[in-house]
């Protein structure tokens, strides 16, 4: 039978060995109880007297006294084998010694075990559940035993002084909710009663405390959770350890779900308190004895009530001014006039502190506090002038008000006595920047004016110069070497500056002049004061000399340079004059009178190698070069290179004026070379309307598309010939859809001898098969065998002495009609989405090839392709998967909304493991075809493939509410991977907030026995609240079904969209 009034429940033969996982209590030592971990959320105290424990003490008889021998023979070999160990006081050992637990108390600590270590197992011993003999489990007995256990756990609180942050510290949520009913208990605070409707002032003073104490807590605990938590590392898995951790993570769960519903009762308790002005007393030991000792009156003054610690009514107001305030902080980001109550609590708290001095009973974190009164003064700031503005909120004002020449000022002054951490100070510059980057450009200036300020701060505290600087820096400017200065002047007082600061200054001041090119900005900052000042005579003439080393036509001295226009005119000045004026000048006329100028002066120079950037193509260079008057000599190759030069900077224009005075020159005395300016001036009118009306789609005209098939069709002899003049032709022609001509009218030589020809015309031919009913294959496989052999390689071998056959390298290939590099260049000339589609369809299908590779990559019109290639190891793997990437994404820059490019560049992600980079390319894929998901996205587009790779990459990331989503998109659903994704825990996504977008009934359905086998309440909640959902009544007819999915498809694909955008 189990004795209900024994004090000391010990192990039995049928008890469990282990110890307590939640409290870490040792094994139990007696016949009468089992184990159980899972401690009572509440409990109950009674009247206990010192004569109720000698009663149940002498109830242990001779049984108890022959277990304590036992153990004490145990103890006393535990010692002798260790001297240096005290052992361990046991919990019950206090039951039988009445004086032991405030001896145990009074020790010099550590103590072991520690007052809160005794807090938890003494409550939990009193928690413990009874089993009786038809092994039924009873609710713990309030008995004796267990209200002593329950008195001494309250004393140990005492004897910490009932310290929050002591016991929150160290005390579970379930254990110390437990000890603070006990206390409220005990304090004769009416049961059933709510703190709300209690009147604190007519309460004894030790109950209204503790109605206080608990109250504050509960906010406490509220914000507490409220804080990410870093997970703690889980150990190796052991099912009783996990079992113990949930029960306490549920109880925790249940707790916290009920202070937060009673938190609006528990902030008007506390505001009520603050009307309180009389001292109050909270229980210490002494007072824990009478109230055992006396019965007492529930609501009358007795000595216990007024014999515990006094709490001053300014000390409890600080006290509750500053947990109100953290309460209203965290309640602030929903409703942000809170911040408001927040700032005046949190300002009454200092001002409170400031006023009580060090007298407090519990300590506040002022750092802490200080950081809620800055972040209060930021979110809302006071128009009440006696609380002084903290530079944090000057800065925020000003960044909110515009006001940014104050915001200079306030970092100048911080400068001097630095206070701003330097995170805060890049933070500001940060938003400066972005500010700037979205078009206000007057914020270019402040940029630069904060983070000198904050550069000068890096100097002074000695850390090294952020690379903004640096950026900024480039384009150095008299009016920042001005700001600069001035900024250094105000950083240090030179008077008090310690040598170290004076060291770091002139060291910056002096790395800064050798920074810069511009000896005007050079001498600003050395004729400086603060420059002479820090450095002395010899560093600043070490200074001189690396500067002339450096540039030896650099003057340092202080005798002004003459003028260049002082200096007398002479032939060679005139010259150059000249030549300066022939390089800038790009008006035909101008240039050939400064030729004929020059030619004037002197017969022995060659104008056209006046300057390096004048460049003409090699095969008309021989001919131009040829020509034997040396005034047209270089007229034509000048004329020449200017025009080619601004057509390459895309300054059309001049192109034009300087070929045409070219040509209309050598028509005079040269046929050939009018024929290639005649060549030159073709392309730059297709360079003209390409780069022109034709980026908006117009058609160019028929004249210039007859003077293009003229040149493919050219036949005159010795004409020097520029390459890329036929391949633009070509991919002019490809451009604007003259795939009949390319196809069927270009001369059968012309194709033989010029390979861009060729590919035009495969390519035309292949695009031209594509739209038919039934798709031709044949040029489809010419263009295939083509592409193969400009990307293959060929191996270069070596026999050696020993007659083995060795390879040395392997290198393109000069069996195609081009390189690869040609031929990437000539694809990135083309615009046309059929041509762009053809070309990477069939770079994918060769890519696919590869063995290497785990997933292929989709394209359209991949099946006109052949399936195999006779030697696979010839072809270059490697060059194919680069132009398979800069292929698409030159494509995209072409035609962003294009989704089948886009889906090959999720494809591409994919292969390559960036899962992330895939789902962005298919999700915009599906944006830009259906108007970012308000329409059905084409079936096309989103295709069983291509939503199992979203599924995969999703799983990868470890998304796997986003894997049970997408896994409706399919045809057919697949739950397996469906349950599969729910059931993983560790999920990085917003799991339950995703539920509103399941649609599909079976799946809601296992997430609710998911969580309702998990015990996650709250969850379970949210899935049957979808489940409830009239619109997805199985009974509705098939039309408001699909209506349902389609709104959760679109809105579930747009909440992507913003995740991954």
């Amino acid at each position: 039978m189990v004795d209900p009034e024994c004090p000391v429940k010990c192990t039995g033969p049928d008890s469990d060995p282990k110890t307590s996982i939640m409290t870490g209590l040792p094994p139990s030592r007696c016949e009468c109880h089992r184990i159980t971990t899972r401690p009572s959320v509440t409990g109950t105290s009674g009247s206990i007297g010192a004569a109720g424990l000698t009663d149940c003490c002498q109830k242990l008889g001779e049984t108890s006294e022959r277990k304590m021998s036992v153990e004490a023979a145990d103890r006393e070999a535990a010692t002798s084998s260790r001297p240096c160990t005290p052992p361990q006081t046991s919990w019950f050992e206090f039951l039988l010694e009445e004086s032991l637990l405030e001896k145990h108390l009074k020790k010099v600590s550590p103590v072991d075990p520690s007052p809160v270590q005794l807090i938890v197992q003494f409550l939990e011993q009193a928690s413990k559940p009874l089993v009786n003999e038809q092994n039924q489990v009873q609710p713990p007995p309030d008995n004796k035993r267990n209200r002593i256990l329950k008195l001494f756990a309250l004393k140990v609180a005492a004897h910490l002084k009932w310290d929050l942050d002591i016991l929150e510290k160290s005390l579970s949520v379930p254990v110390l909710n437990m000890l603070l009913n006990e206390l409220l208990c005990i304090s004769k605070v009416p049961p059933g009663t709510k703190h709300v409707d209690v009147d604190l002032a007519s309460l004894p003073p030790t109950t209204a405390m503790a109605i206080l104490l608990y109250n504050r807590w509960a906010i406490r605990t509220i914000v507490k959770s409220s804080f990410p938590v870093k997970q703690v590392k889980p150990g190796p898995p052991q099912l009783s350890v996990m079992n113990q951790i949930q029960q306490e993570k549920e109880v925790t769960e249940n707790i916290l779900k009920v202070l937060k519903e009673q938190a609006a009762d528990s902030i008007l308790v506390l505001e009520g308190a603050l009307r309180l002005n009389k001292d109050l007393y909270i229980h210490t030991i002494r007072t824990l004895d009478l109230l055992a000792m006396e019965p007492g009156m529930v609501n009358g003054e007795t000595e216990s009530s007024t014999a515990g610690f006094n709490i001053s009514a300014e000390e409890m107001q600080c006290q509750v001014c500053y947990d109100l305030g953290a309460i209203y902080f965290q309640q602030g980001s929903t409703n942000s006039a809170l911040y408001e109550k927040a700032r005046e609590k949190f300002f009454r708290t200092k001002e409170l502190i400031s006023k009580i001095g060090s007298s407090l009973h519990y300590t506040i974190d002022e750092k802490r506090l200080a950081g809620y009164c800055q972040a209060c003064g930021v979110l809302a700031p006071s128009d009440n002038t006696s609380q002084p503005s903290t530079p944090y909120s000057q800065i925020h004002s000003c960044l909110r008000s515009g006001n940014y020449q104050e915001l200079v000022k306030i970092f100048l002054e911080d400068n001097l006595t630095p206070s701003l951490p330097v995170q805060f100070r890049q933070s500001v510059l940060r938003e400066l920047f972005q500010k700037a980057q979205q078009g206000n450009e007057a914020l270019d200036e402040i940029c630069f004016k904060v983070c000198a300020c904050n550069s000068v701060c890096d100097v002074m505290q000695g850390r090294p110069l952020d690379v903004q600087f640096t950026q900024l820096f480039l384009r150095p400017t008299k009016e920042k070497i001005d700001f600069l200065l001035e900024v250094c002047s105000k950083s240090f007082h030179l008077e008090s500056a310690s040598e170290s600061s004076k060291r770091k200054m002139a060291y910056f001041l002096k790395n800064l002049c050798l920074s810069l090119e511009d000896l005007q900005l050079v001498f600003m900052i050395s004729s400086h004061e603060l420059f002479i000042a820090l450095l002395k005579d010899d560093e600043r003439k070490l200074l001189v000399d690396q500067m002339r080393k450096r540039s030896p036509r650099v003057n340092l001295g202080t005798k002004p340079i003459t003028s260049f226009y002082d200096i007398p005119a002479s032939a060679s000045v005139n010259i150059g004059q000249l030549e300066h004026q022939l390089i800038l000048s790009v008006d035909p006329w101008r240039i050939r009178q400064i030729l004929i100028e020059l030619h004037g002066m002197t017969s022995e120079r060659q104008f056209w190698t006046v300057s390096n950037k004048w460049e003409v193509p090699n095969v008309y260079g021989n001919v131009i070069l040829g020509i034997k008057d040396n005034l047209t000599r270089d007229l034509v190759y000048i004329l020449m290179a200017k025009g080619l030069h601004c057509s390459i900077i895309k300054d059309f224009v001049h192109a034009k004026q300087l070929f045409a005075a070219c040509l209309e020159l050598v028509t005079e005395f040269s046929p050939k070379l009018r024929q290639v300016m005649l060549n030159e001036m073709l392309l730059l009118d297709i360079y003209t309307h390409e780069g022109g009306v034709g980026l908006s789609g117009e058609r160019p005209p028929s004249d210039l598309i007859s003077r293009v098939r003229g040149y493919l069709e050219m036949r005159v002899p010795d004409i020097p010939l520029r390459q890329v003049v036929a391949e633009e032709c070509v991919a002019f022609l490809l451009n604007w859809r003259e795939n009949e001509y390319l196809t069927m009218q270009v001369p059968l030589p012309l194709v033989q001898t010029n390979p861009y020809v060729k590919l035009g015309q495969l390519l035309a031919a292949t695009c031209k098969d594509l739209p038919g009913p039934k798709e031709s294959r044949r040029a489809a496989k010419d263009l295939w065998e083509v592409v193969v052999q400009i990307c293959s390689v060929s191996s270069q071998h070596k026999r050696g002495n020993d007659g083995r056959v060795s390879l040395i390298k392997q290198r393109e290939s000069t069996l195609g009609i081009m390189y690869r590099g040609e031929l990437l260049s000539f694809i990135k000339k083309l615009r046309e989405p059929l041509v762009l589609t053809t070309i990477l369809s069939l770079f994918v299908k060769l890519h696919n090839f590869r063995e290497d590779i785990a997933n292929d990559i989709t394209a359209e019109h991949i099946s006109v392709w052949p399936s195999s290639i006779p030697n696979l190891q010839s072809v270059d793997f490697e060059a194919v998967a680069v132009t398979v990437k800069e292929l698409v994404s030159y494509a995209l820059t072409i035609n962003s909304n294009n989704h089948f490019w886009l889906i090959i560049q999720a494809d591409i992600y994919f292969a390559t493991n960036q899962y992330s980079a895939a789902l962005h390319y298919c999700l915009q894929a599906g944006a830009v075809c259906s108007d970012f998901f308000t329409k059905m996205i084409p079936p096309d587009v989103y295709t069983d493939q291509v939503i199992k790779r979203m599924i995969k990459c999703c799983s990868l990331l470890n998304c796997h509410t986003q894997v049970a989503i997408l896994c409706q998109f399919l045809r057919e659903i697949d739950y397996k991977t469906a349950f599969k994704a729910l059931q993983e825990q560790n999920s990085h996504d917003a799991m339950d907030s995703y539920y509103d977008y399941i649609w599909d009934i079976t799946i809601l359905e296992y997430l609710t026995y998911l969580h309702h086998k998990r015990g996650e309440t709250d969850k379970r909640q949210i899935a049957i609240k979808a489940i409830g959902q009239t619109e997805l009544n199985a009974s509705n007819p098939e039309e408001v079904l699909q209506l349902a999915a389609q709104r959760r498809k679109k809105k579930f694909l747009q909440a992507m969209a913003k995740l991954y955008f």
